[in-house]
């Protein structure tokens, strides 16, 4: 039986950073919020997108589209975590099992839901969006996976180079723009992916050595350098993706978004001193630490949640006005409660698979499996944030980079690369 948040709030080290736990909960927090509110349905069930039906919207992005904090804030934890577990797999295991773990069971439910929908032909209208659209914030999950195979290495630059290895990986991502709209070089923008992403998560690693010493010239130039290329280049305004747009800050991330990043690291660095009071009090702890507990679970059904939401209004008659209209934004309030508390009972259904597990014993061996493992699991989960589980039997399949995938040929490679892993950080040494 596990430690309770009280437990574990009251055993808190006084060296702990809790204001990066706050952070990390509240960005993921902002994302569900986020999530609930774009996804704008009709009454004929159609799922639209409230900042193309409301453009004027897209600016609020600029403050509201804070996964560069969740990235920032993993790579000050990898850090940590890297060096008190430095041997490969044992880190790997340690670090992805609360992430793959209960990821691997909300594939194989929204699998099996897929396979019944379909063989009983039920996946049409709403059905059939959320067989598609369920899946799409598994890219973030393959994005962290990423982050953590990767952050052995970078840390050793970092370690050496300090903000030189930011700026090696922040001028990769400069380069890659140039070559994309400059020299229309194809495929390059994928290189971005990387770049962009782990410029971030090199922001954390900075962080957690004290590096970080002028966050206010952090966002002013963050917030200059995105403002400037989005007036005056090709990058669009939001900082999330839009459908239909030629060009998207987020799918490939661009150096808009890289800039975009830079500021908010810097806003949420500036308001260290208070969030670090705040977290201090008793009651705001055990809240951060009861969430931390079951935030990849809420985030891996929260958009379960609110299509079922949305599903239970249609199926119950419920007029959902125009999206966006006097009438939907009253009803807001009342669709975000409903979604909380489907989302609550999901948790309650699904947390136990994000509990901590025991430690493996420590091992010096194991590395190479864990490295494919990890690369496996990465593009398994990429692949089907891309094909969703719609077209599950019919063979539908999505471009990964260059490469067309199915969604069970994606869910067989998350598999597999999952038990890699698992059993890379199990092997004993001889």
């Amino acid at each position: 039986m596990g430690m309770s948040a009280r437990d574990v709030a009251a055993a808190t080290p006084a060296t702990r950073d809790r204001y990066v736990d706050l952070l990390r909960v509240a960005s993921l927090g902002v994302v569900v919020l986020g999530h609930w509110l774009m996804a704008a349905v009709d009454g004929d069930g159609r799922v639209g997108n409230l900042l193309a039906v409301v453009p004027a919207l897209q600016a609020v992005t600029w403050v509201f589209q804070v996964m560069p904090v969740f990235f920032f804030v993993g790579g000050f934890s990898h850090a940590l975590a890297h060096r008190s577990r430095p041997r490969y797999a044992a880190f790997l295991r340690a670090r992805l099992q609360r992430l793959l773990r209960p990821t691997m069971v909300f594939v194989g439910v929204w699998g099996a839901a897929a396979l019944v929908l379909q063989l009983t032909g039920a996946d049409g209208g709403l059905a059939g969006v959320a067989l598609r659209l369920v899946t799409q914030p598994l890219w973030f999950i393959g994005i962290y996976l990423a982050m953590v195979a990767f952050t052995p290495p970078l840390l050793r630059l970092h370690e050496r180079w300090g903000w030189g290895a930011f700026a090696v990986l922040a001028g990769g991502a400069v380069v890659v723009d140039v070559l994309r709209f400059a020299a229309d070089v194809p495929f390059v923008e994928f290189l971005n992916f990387a770049f962009v992403w782990l410029a971030v998560h090199q922001l954390g690693f900075l962080r957690a050595d004290g590096m970080i010493r002028r966050p206010a010239l952090l966002a002013g130039a963050g917030l200059a350098g995105a403002t400037a290329l989005v007036a005056l280049g090709p990058y669009p305004l939001s900082m999330v993706g839009m459908p239909g747009e030629k060009v998207s800050n987020m799918a490939p991330p661009t150096l808009a978004l890289l800039c975009h990043g830079l500021w908010l690291v810097g806003a949420v660095e500036l308001l260290k001193g208070p969030g670090a009071r705040f977290t201090a009090r008793a009651g705001v702890w055990r809240t951060v630490v009861a969430a931390n507990g079951i935030a990849m679970t809420a985030f891996l059904w929260h958009l379960t949640a609110m299509l079922g939401v949305y599903g239970a209004m249609l199926g119950l008659g419920v007029e959902l006005p125009a999206p966006a209209s006097a009438g939907w934004w009253a009803q807001v309030p009342l669709r975000f409660a409903a979604a909380a508390v489907l989302t609550a009972l999901l948790v309650a259904v699904f947390r136990r698979f994000e509990a901590p597990a025991p430690a493996a014993p420590a091992t010096d061996s194991g590395g190479p499996l864990a490295a494919l493992g990890i690369t496996l699991a990465l593009f398994g989960v990429l692949g089907l944030s891309l094909t969703g589980f719609a077209g599950l039997l019919d063979g539908h399949a999505a471009t990964l980079i260059a490469v067309p995938v199915t969604a069970p040929a994606a869910v067989g490679l998350a598999l597999v690369g999952w038990l890699l892993v698992e059993r890379a950080g199990r092997i004993r040494s001889r």
